[in-house]
């Protein structure tokens, strides 16, 4: 099983003036620790109290996610970076894909492109941008995927779909990644997002609820039912996701299924056992990427004890 690590909170003590420096750091012992990717949201507000003190309230401080992937990637050398995910409408297709194949060379390859079809409603228009119906986000979605393949692929022909036209799609120089960044789609909606996974996307995500009270809706206390309902829910998504492969003629060993939760290593929350046991759990699901979104990353010591104690004991679920 791989480990990643999302970054979903930055007003930590000594915010803002500190936020450089500290994320700097964060970024680099997690790469020294053998995490194998780091992520941040891509979201303009923050997500507000529902979420509890795990994410705080939409004022809160928010950074702009592919300037922040870009500078964890110039700090670091071997992870790989991402957004968890990328709100399609926020950019225009040709310049998206640009981005991200810059960040990839800059990187030395170690960009992933997550993408999903942007779901708050709050932030697009607080800032000015279109809120579409939600068909309208998805065939915008669509387009985004079928233009990043065509450029990712060299084809410089014109893209002309029904919210998107690219004249000259020319995408010099192209990623290191090859064939490109590996394409990780968000969301566990069955009849479109899943789809979309199958026709075009390596990777797949989703997100589960957390055992942390300081979760707000995400909370849920931990007992053997819960354990089962998450069990139960990952394998009839996942059987979906199968299906669609299936019926488009994709194998489905070829995408990574990742999953995002909450973890909080500190005396009154989790101890290691219980965060390896939770992966174990993930892996008999069939998760091989975990992402945990860590309150307390700022610390830095929660980091260091996921790299000793945690990743050598979950690398081979």
């Amino acid at each position: 099983m791989r480990v990643g690590l999302h970054i979903g909170k930055f007003d930590w003590e000594g915010s803002p003036d500190n936020i450089g420096e500290r994320l700097g750091e964060i970024a680099k012992t997690a790469d020294e620790n053998g995490f194998y990717s780091i992520w941040t949201m891509d979201h303009l507000f923050q997500l507000g109290t529902q979420y509890g003190t795990i994410h705080g309230p939409v004022e809160a401080t928010m950074l702009e996610g592919y300037s922040t992937i870009a500078y964890m990637a110039a700090l670091t050398t071997r992870i790989k970076v991402g957004l968890m995910v990328t709100c399609n409408f926020f950019r225009e297709p040709g310049l998206l894909i640009k981005t991200v194949s810059t960040i990839d060379v800059l990187s030395g390859g170690r960009t992933y492109f997550g993408i999903g079809a942007g779901w708050f409603e709050r932030e697009a228009k607080g800032l000015g941008f279109a809120f579409p119906s939600l068909r309208e986000r998805f065939e915008r979605l669509e387009e985004t995927l079928q233009i990043a393949k065509q450029m990712w692929r060299g084809d410089v022909t014109p893209y002309n779909g029904k919210y998107h036209h690219l004249a000259e799609p020319i995408n010099n120089p192209q990623p290191l990644s090859k064939p490109h960044p590996p394409i990780l789609i968000g969301g566990e909606g069955e009849k479109r997002t899943l789809r979309l996974v199958a026709e075009y996307a390596d990777a797949s995500n989703f997100v589960i609820g957390t055992t942390l009270k300081e979760a707000g809706v995400l909370y849920k206390e931990d007992t053997e039912d819960r354990r089962e309902m998450v069990r139960a829910w990952i394998l009839g998504k996942l059987a979906v996701l199968k299906r669609h492969c299936n019926e488009v003629g994709r194998p489905y060993n070829d995408i990574e299924k990742t999953l995002t939760t909450y973890i909080k290593l500190a005396p009154d929350a989790m101890n290691t056992t219980q965060v390896i046991e939770l992966c174990r759990l993930l892996a008999m699901t069939g998760i091989q990427h975990v992402i945990f979104n860590m309150p307390n990353v700022h610390e830095i010591e929660p980091i260091k004890i996921v790299g000793e104690k945690i990743i050598p004991q979950v690398t081979d679920l």
